[in-house]
C-alpha cells in the first residue's frame, strides 16, 4: 500500500472516530435533556407541597418541596439586558434523607432553646458503593417558617414504611480484632440516634448465645435485627432468624421466610455476606442502608444429613475449603490473616482429592417463573432428573450468593445473584497442585477461574454429596495436630460427630459430618438491609499463593 493510500485510510479512521465521539456527546446531551424534562414533569404533576426562601451558604435560594424531592435554585438578579442567567437547580431525594432537625443558636452550656436558625437535613451521598453521611443546611431566622418546613419534612420522611424504629442489636466482642464494640459505638450508634432508631443491645458472651436469645425473645416488638461481627456471627444470626420462623410456623414442610430483616455491620476479617449486599466493608454504609430501610430479599440454603437439619446458610465448601478451615481453627492464637495463610499453604502442601458421588438438580426455571414458585418442594424435585457423577474431587462449593470480598472482587460464585432461586455448584476435579493453584489465583482477576478442563460450574437448585472413602485418612494425617490442640474449646466445631468425620466450611464455620449432605436452595428466605451488587470495591489481595 502506498503512503498516500495509508494517509487517506488514517484520515478516514480519524474522521470516523471524531464522528463517533460527536454522536456519543449528542446522545449523552439528549439523554440528559430527557431526564431533566422528566424531572420537571414529575415535579409539576406531583405539585409543590411547600415553597420558600432559604439561604444555602451565603446565597438566597428558591426552595421547592414535593412529596419525593427537595430542589433549590439560587436567586440571581437579572442581567442589564433583562435576561436571567440559566442555573442548574440542586436536587435532594427525600428517600436519601434519614433525619430532620431544627438548627438553633445556643450559648456555652445551653442545652435547650435558643434562636432558630433554620432546618438541617441529614442525608446520604453515594461515592461508588459507599454511602456517606451528609448535611444540607437551610437557613431562615423565622421560627414559624422553619417549624412549618420541619413538621412537613418530618411527616414525609416518616412515610417510608420500610425504615426501622426499634431494632434488636447483637454485638460479638470477639470478632476479628475485637473491634466490634468500638465500631458500633463510633460509627453506628450516632447514626441510629440521629435517625431516632431505638435499640435493645445484647453483647454476646459465647458461641451460640445469639441463637439462644433469638429462640426466646419477642420478635413482634422489633422492626429489625442488627448484628455486628464477622461471617461466623452473621451465619449464626441468619440461621437463628430462619430457624425461629420455622418454629413459629410449627415446622412446615417447606421453610418459610424470616419475619424480620437483618442488618449486617461488618466487623470481621472477610465479611463475605456484608460485601455481597453492600459492595464495601464499611460500617457507615451498612448503618445507612439500615436507617434508610434499603431491603434486599436473599436466597438461603438448608443443609441436612440423613433427613436431619444441620443449619440454614449461604455457602458450603467440601474438600479443600473444609480442610483449610479445619487447620485454621486449630491456630486461633494466630492473627487472622496469618492464620488463613498458614492453613492455605499447609492444605496445598498436603493436597489430596476426596472420592465421592456428586448429584445435583439443574436449575431450569427463569427468574419470572421462580417468583411464582419460591421454593423447590420435595415432590417437584422428585419429578426432575438428578445428574449424578462419581469421581475424585479436590474441592466442591455450593453458594446461593456471589460471596464477594475484597480478596475476590467478583465473588467466589460470580455467575449467581442474591435472589435468583438457584445456587452455583463449582466442582474441581483431581489435578496437579500447580494447576489447582492457577485456578485459585484466577479468583483475584476478573474472569477465567472456571476455564480449566478439571473445573465444572453448574447452576443448581439442589446438591447431594456422598463421600465414598472413609475420613480415616484425614484423621490419621491430622492426628499429630489434633493431639496438640486436644481439649481446647476454641477449636471445637459447632457440629461434631461421634467418630471420624469430614470437615465442611459452612459460611465460615467448621462443621464435621461423617455422612452424605443434602443442600437445597430456598428462594428469598431472608431479607437483609442492603442492595444487589455485582462487584465489591477491592483494596486487598491474597499474597499467600
Amino acid at each position: 500500500m502506498s503512503e498516500p493510500e495509508e494517509e487517506l485510510r488514517e484520515d478516514a479512521a480519524e474522521k470516523k472516530k471524531r464522528e463517533k465521539r460527536s454522536w456519543r456527546r449528542k446522545k449523552e446531551k439528549r439523554e440528559q435533556d430527557e431526564e431533566e424534562q422528566v424531572e420537571q414533569e414529575e415535579q409539576h404533576s406531583e405539585g409543590v407541597v411547600l415553597r420558600g426562601i432559604f439561604k444555602l451558604g451565603k446565597k438566597s435560594h428558591d426552595v421547592l418541596l414535593t412529596r419525593t424531592r427537595l430542589t433549590w435554585t439560587p436567586i440571581i438578579p437579572e442581567t442589564p439586558t433583562g435576561e436571567a442567567c440559566a442555573v442548574q437547580p440542586g436536587v435532594l431525594l427525600l428517600q436519601d434523607v434519614f433525619a430532620v432537625k431544627v438548627k438553633r443558636r445556643r450559648g456555652a452550656g445551653q442545652q435547650s432553646g435558643g434562636a432558630v436558625l433554620g432546618v438541617a437535613l441529614f442525608c446520604c451521598r453515594r461515592r461508588g458503593r459507599k454511602l456517606e453521611e451528609d448535611t444540607l443546611q437551610l437557613h431562615n431566622a423565622s421560627a414559624e417558617h422553619t417549624h412549618a418546613w420541619y413538621n412537613t419534612l418530618s411527616e414525609l420522611i416518616a412515610g417510608f414504611s420500610s425504615r426501622p424504629r426499634y431494632v434488636k442489636v447483637f454485638i460479638n466482642p470477639s470478632s476479628h480484632k475485637k473491634e466490634a464494640v468500638h465500631i458500633y459505638r463510633e460509627h453506628v450508634a450516632p447514626l441510629f440516634k440521629m435517625a431516632d432508631v431505638r435499640t435493645d443491645i445484647t453483647v454476646t458472651e459465647r458461641k451460640g448465645h445469639a441463637l439462644s436469645v433469638m429462640k426466646e425473645c419477642k420478635l413482634d416488638e422489633y422492626d429489625g435485627v442488627v448484628c455486628v461481627g464477622g461471617d461466623g456471627f452473621v451465619a449464626e444470626l441468619c440461621h437463628a432468624l430462619v430457624l425461629r420462623a420455622q418454629l413459629d410456623a410449627n415446622s412446615p414442610e417447606n421453610p418459610v421466610k424470616s419475619s424480620l430483616p437483618l442488618g449486617i455491620i461488618p466487623a470481621g476479617s472477610t465479611d463475605v455476606v456484608s460485601c455481597s449486599v453492600h459492595g464495601v466493608r464499611d460500617p457507615v454504609t451498612a448503618a445507612l442502608h439500615i436507617v434508610l430501610g434499603h431491603l434486599q430479599d436473599v436466597d438461603m440454603c438448608s443443609f441436612s444429613s440423613h433427613d436431619q437439619l444441620l443449619r440454614f446458610g449461604f455457602s458450603a465448601m467440601f474438600g479443600f475449603g473444609g480442610q483449610s478451615l479445619a487447620r485454621a481453627e486449630k491456630k486461633r492464637w494466630m492473627p487472622s490473616s496469618r492464620r488463613r495463610e498458614y492453613a492455605l499453604v499447609k492444605t496445598l502442601a498436603r493436597l489430596r482429592p476426596e472420592d465421592c458421588q456428586l448429584s445435583f438438580l439443574p436449575a431450569k426455571r427463569s427468574t419470572s417463573e421462580q417468583a411464582d414458585h419460591r421454593d423447590q418442594s420435595p415432590d417437584l424435585e422428585a419429578e426432575q432428573t438428578w445428574v449424578t457423577k462419581q469421581g475424585l474431587y479436590l474441592s466442591i462449593s455450593i453458594m446461593s450468593i456471589p460471596c464477594l470480598s475484597p480478596h475476590v472482587p467478583r465473588g467466589l460464585a460470580p455467575n449467581t445473584s442474591l435472589a435468583n432461586g438457584s445456587a452455583a455448584l463449582i466442582a474441581v476435579g483431581n489435578t496437579s497442585r500447580s494447576e489447582f493453584i492457577k485456578h485459585l489465583k484466577r479468583y483475584n482477576s476478573s474472569s477465567g477461574q472456571f476455564s480449566f478442563s478439571f473445573v465444572e460450574a453448574h447452576t443448581v437448585s439442589a446438591v447431594r454429596i456422598r463421600p465414598w472413602s472413609l475420613p480415616a485418612a484425614w484423621s490419621e494425617e491430622e492426628s499429630e495436630e489434633e493431639e496438640e490442640e486436644k481439649g481446647d474449646p476454641k477449636t471445637t466445631p459447632i457440629i461434631q460427630s461421634e467418630g471420624a468425620a469430614f470437615p465442611w466450611n459452612m459460611d465460615g464455620e467448621l462443621v464435621e459430618i461423617p455422612n452424605e449432605v443434602l443442600v437445597r436452595v430456598h428462594q428469598r428466605l431472608i431479607t437483609l438491609y442492603g442492595e444487589e451488587v455485582e462487584e465489591v470495591e477491592s483494596n486487598a489481595s491474597c499474597s499467600c499463593i
